[in-house]
């Protein structure tokens, strides 16, 4: 539903959206505060979303256009505003530079408004004063006396967007990283930047880095503002922007060819929910209460798949099935997990060439040593793989993504060199799940493909023991639930650990917490710490404790 109000509220905030929407042979396109999964569908979208103001994202393509175009719509600069900007900006430079900051608690972007601020009067005025002693008591001396800059207020505002902008924020690319809908960011030397939309796929945006100089100097620039800096040395770098999201620079033509260019994986502060992904059809609810049952009973699991596949956003949707008072571990290269628990460890390797990195190997043998109840490893690679199976040897059950795109393709990794876990000792795993984007009616959806249990090493065959419990129909993009009443997992390990007489009455609790689950979906309950709540509430009180009946 299009929020034609709101569309009407953006438009008196932000004169240069309006002057945006009048320009010729542009229709008017609708307006939503949030998108929805149901535009996937649209062949030729013409919509338009906030991503704060001043910034809007312009989703559209037009009959006969073969491309999506993503058109970030934000404040433009005059020249004579231009040249107050560059003018405010060396003020600025030279204000910092012989200022003491070392004792302010201020963001950074408030200390750039209020720096700017003792620069400037709007209308011949001068801007709101900033009362607090200590780190703006001397500014006038380090001013040194210099009359004030006058600008209008729509001047000021455009500037002031501009100074936090290309100081604080992410420079030319800010729209691209404020946008939640936006996975991957991809540049290729000098050219137009394309994004991997989470609705739209990839789109083309009206982002383009014209020349080589400009490039590199951002490259360079945002490497260097990560501690992560690149160089004609060290042309390949990977880091983690101030986000949260990965990324991979790639500086100088010298090893691209098409010039500097970059990768960056964005970081989601909510992750998906794991009634969003039922919804979705990604796995059935069926299968997510298996997955309830696994990890609330110590199962060992690994979720793989091909790159791109959604494994991570799986792995953090399952995760809050994780009993609520469980002390966690993370161990990552990149911090993608996000736990809702209280008692959660988050372990992040420290890479940089030097003597004092820290390495996954390390923090998942510190893990190891603080007796946690579950262990995530974001993501297996190499010989850490030995350190996670020997975990599950001693008891601590393991959760990970590994890409590998089916059981027997992970067996083969896992048991060959680097990782090298012993083929005898491959079924202290007890679930795999594989995950891949798949091309279904003329669109990509992620589905997971099957589920599988690791029941025994037979040592007289050398090989290990597989039953297939759920698997995706592609012809009718169903699932089969094949391990029902033939579950290796639920019947000889969950149902005896519980003490259940008769071990198949595991699967009438598996139906009620896929029922809970499919209750959440019909009524709209989606947020990830919403759907958090539901689940530590079953965990401490049961079925008096839903907020619903079921």
């Amino acid at each position: 539903m299009t929020d034609e109000k709101e569309f009407i509220d953006a438009q008196n905030r932000n004169p240069h959206l309006k002057e945006y929407l009048q320009t010729k042979g542009l229709e008017k396109p609708d307006f939503y505060v949030q998108l929805d999964r149901s535009l996937k569908g649209l062949d030729f979208p013409n919509v338009m979303y906030p991503v704060g103001d001043p910034i809007f994202i312009h989703i559209l393509r037009r009959p006969g256009e073969n491309e999506t175009q993503y058109i970030a719509v934000e404040p433009q600069l005059t020249p004579r505003e231009t040249e107050m900007f560059n003018k405010i900006s060396d003020q600025l430079i030279k204000i910092a530079h012989s200022m003491d900051t070392s004792d302010t608690t201020e963001d950074l972007s408030d200390i750039l408004v209020n720096l700017m601020n003792q620069l400037v009067t709007v209308g011949g005025k001068p801007v709101a004063a900033d009362e607090k002693k200590g780190f703006f008591e001397n500014l006038k001396s380090q001013m040194g006396g210099g009359s004030r800059i006058n600008l209008t207020q729509a001047e000021y505002d455009k500037i002031k967007y501009f100074l936090i902008r290309e100081r604080v924020g992410y420079g030319i690319l800010e729209p691209l990283l404020r946008d939640p809908y936006i996975e991957d960011i991809h540049c290729i030397g000098v050219a137009r930047v394309y994004t991997i939309h989470k609705i739209f796929e990839m789109v083309a945006t009206n982002i383009i880095f014209n020349t080589d100089l400009q490039l590199d100097k951002y490259v360079f620039d945002s490497s260097e503002r990560v501690e992560r800096p690149v160089s004609e040395a060290y042309p390949v770098v990977d880091a983690i922007m101030p986000d949260g999201s990965r990324v991979n620079f790639i500086y100088g033509r010298e090893v691209s060819l098409e010039g500097s260019s970059f990768t960056i994986r964005k970081f989601s502060k909510v992750p998906i929910s794991v009634t969003q992904l039922v919804n979705w059809h990604t796995f059935p609810a069926e299968l997510a209460a298996y997955m309830w049952l696994c990890l609330e009973n110590g199962m060992s699991i690994f979720i793989c798949g091909e790159t791109a596949s959604g494994k991570t956003t799986t792995l953090n949707a399952l995760s809050a099935f994780i009993k609520p008072d469980a002390k966690v571990y993370s161990v990552e290269n990149t911090p993608e997990v996000t736990m809702p628990h209280p008692a959660w460890q988050h372990l992040v390797t420290r890479e940089s060439g030097k003597e004092t990195d820290v390495d996954m190997m390390r923090l998942l043998v510190a893990a190891l040593r603080s007796r946690p109840n579950y262990i995530i490893v974001g993501e297996i690679r190499e010989k850490e793989g030995n350190i996670a199976f020997q975990a599950m040897q001693t008891g601590h059950p393991v959760m990970s993504t590994f890409h590998a795109g089916d059981p027997h393709k992970m067996i083969q990794r896992m048991t060959g060199h680097p990782i090298n876990v012993p083929i005898s000792a491959i079924d202290n795993l007890n679930v795999v799940l594989i995950q891949q984007a798949v091309y279904l009616h003329g669109k990509f959806v992620r589905r997971v493909l099957s589920v599988t249990e690791l029941i025994k090493f037979y040592d007289e065959l050398g090989k290990v023991g597989t039953a297939t419990v759920f698997e995706w129909v592609p012809a009718t993009d169903e699932f089969g639930f094949l391990g029902y009443h033939n579950s290796y997992i639920l019947e000889e390990k969950i149902a005896r650990l519980l003490g259940y007489k008769d071990v198949r009455g595991i699967y009438d609790e598996l139906e009620f917490r896929a029922a809970i689950l499919n209750k959440m979906i019909s009524e709209g309950i989606f947020n990830y710490f919403d759907v958090w709540e539901i689940i530590k509430s079953y965990y401490y009180k049961g079925k008096e404790g839903l907020p619903f009946p079921v």
